[in-house]
């Protein structure tokens, strides 16, 4: 959307890049990738996921001039986010010799006296006396039809991302009971023409149908049947018994897990919202263990993932210095 001045996705890209300007001030060279026959495969930090926090720590520890390894398989929780961000990013921080990049899976990791050796989906294997996960999340797509098209689009979760863009659009909340009532509360903030879709019998309370009716939100409890789109963009919300109503945009709170189990196999302990758990300084409940971006923290942003990164890398370096002074 445009006619309400720049767009997030311009916002992004011109903050992203504004970003590696200034963090990032080496000019752009060709993408580092692992040799196996040539490079060592043991490393002071192995990162898994090359995404923005990633990239964002191993920026740090290369600036630190500690020899790096990122692993990443090339699929980020924010596809949506533009992509020339992150590989200008990519790009300028594969300028430090001492960080390679490898593209791949990482599928198992073990703790040994020396630190931690990971596996690769293709047997290839390394050493590291910390890692860092910057590793994202995986969001549950719901099985209605056009919802997966949609997400990240029109169907949205976070009204600072998004919300600016579609103000005072007709909007809808895809949810039921508290959450429905958190989330339409808040949106309420940015559009005075809101319904709250529950796709079936509404679980909310009478206090809270008696608040929502007070600032007009809508409350619609038939089934759906499918999200109707041009190209992602939302234009309305059919229903099983053939009825439709238009809409702009709708906020929505799916179901996430962790994009990656190695943490908790390596005994992470994750919070009670399935994060994993760590200290103000990235740090897990795991000696030698940090983490970074989506995968610990509930806001997530581009912006957050970069300091939770650059946070992380300092961290480690720390921890490096007082295990070898």
């Amino acid at each position: 959307m445009t006619e309400k001045g720049i767009t997030r996705r311009q916002l992004i890209k011109q903050g992203g890049l504004a970003l590696t300007a200034l963090a990032l001030p080496f000019p752009l060279t060709a993408f580092t990738k692992y040799n196996k026959m040539k490079d060592n495969k043991n490393f002071d930090v192995i990162i898994i996921g090359g995404s923005y926090a990633g990239l964002s720590a191993g920026m740090a520890l290369g600036r630190a001039l500690r020899n790096v390894l990122i692993i990443d398989s090339g699929k980020p929780c924010n596809i949506q986010t533009p992509h020339d961000i992150s590989t200008t990013a990519k790009k300028q921080v594969e300028k430090y010799s001492t960080v390679k990049f490898y593209n791949g899976l990482a599928t198992n990791g073990i703790k040994k006296e020396s630190g931690f050796e990971i596996t690769t989906q293709t047997g290839d294997k390394f050493t590291a006396k910390k890692l860092i996960f910057a590793t994202g999340v995986k969001d549950i797509m719901s099985n209605i039809k056009g919802f997966s098209e949609c997400w990240g689009i029109s169907i949205i979760h976070c009204p600072y991302c998004h919300g600016y863009e579609y103000s005072n659009d007709k909007t809808g909340v895809f949810a039921n009971g508290d959450i429905a009532f958190e989330i339409g509360k808040l949106i309420n903030n940015w559009t005075k023409d809101l319904t709250i879709f529950t796709n079936g019998k509404s679980t909310l309370d009478d206090e809270q149908v008696l608040k929502l009716k007070k600032h007009n939100i809508k409350i619609v409890e038939k089934e759906i049947d499918y999200f109707n789109h041009k190209n992602g963009q939302i234009e309305s919300i059919v229903f099983k018994d053939s009825t439709s109503e238009k809409i702009k945009a709708l906020y929505a709170r799916p179901k996430f897990e962790q994009h990656c189990e190695m943490p908790k196999q390596l005994g992470c302990e994750l919070t009670e919202q399935n994060y994993i758990k760590i200290d103000p300084f990235q740090k897990t409940t795991e000696h030698g263990i940090f983490a970074c971006g989506d995968n610990t923290s509930m806001i997530r942003s581009v912006s957050y993932a970069i300091a939770m990164g650059g946070i992380a890398g300092g961290m480690t370096n720390r921890e490096l210095i007082e295990d070898e002074f």
